[in-house]
């Protein structure tokens, strides 16, 4: 029995034990990992934004740290009143806690007040300098005319604003938009050719 016992404990303590390598790093994990969110943020004890994404990861050992909208985010400004000065869409999208920075990449949407509307690739909200900018592409739906060009910056309410290489002004007829908006919706019946009742 002794001898048994003695085979089977030095067989146990040749075997290797298999384990995964220890994460040392820290930073490579967020913080925060949140699904379905919508939430309030304030600054100086003022509500001023409001966030709807699919999913909020929060980096805060990575240097720089940020937050992660990496499936899409939408961004409401508000003003002292709680009335929405601006929104924002983006398929993805990373703030920069720290430096009070927003990058908003792929299809990046902005309205303001006055009902424009903003399209682009990539975005930069500088909350430091209260300041929008982009070195890309920009297209400006306004009432009366589309304009289109290469860079930008803006306020953050996005009222006042600079293209820096305009490449073409568009200017919208609205009535000729209605018309054939309206030819376009009428839908012509084929015409059936009936016999003749004289021989």
């Amino acid at each position: 029995m002794a001898v048994v016992m003695l085979l089977l404990s030095s067989a146990c303590s040749g075997r290797k034990k298999v384990m995964a390598e220890a994460i040392t790093e820290r930073d490579s994990l967020p913080v925060m990992d949140t699904r379905g969110v919508t939430t309030l943020v304030s600054d100086s004890g003022i509500t001023r934004y409001r966030i709807q994404t699919e999913e909020w990861l929060v980096f805060d050992r990575k240097s720089p740290s940020y937050w992660a909208f990496e499936r899409g985010v939408y961004l409401e400004k508000f003003d002292t009143l709680f009335q929405v000065e601006a929104s924002i869409k983006s398929d993805t999208a990373y703030y920069y806690d720290k430096q009070k920075l927003w990058k908003l990449m792929g299809h990046v949407v902005i309205k303001n007040l006055k009902g424009e509307k903003f399209f682009t690739e990539l975005l930069y909200w500088d909350q430091n300098r209260e300041k929008i900018y982009s070195d890309r592409f920009i297209r400006i739906e306004q009432p009366d005319r589309i304009i289109t060009g290469q860079g930008f910056d803006s306020n953050q309410q996005m009222t006042v604003y600079t293209i820096h290489k305009p490449e073409g002004i568009f200017y919208v007829d609205q009535e000729a938009l209605a018309v054939d908006t309206l030819q376009h919706d009428t839908v012509k019946k084929p015409s059936v050719a009936t016999p003749s009742s004289n021989p």
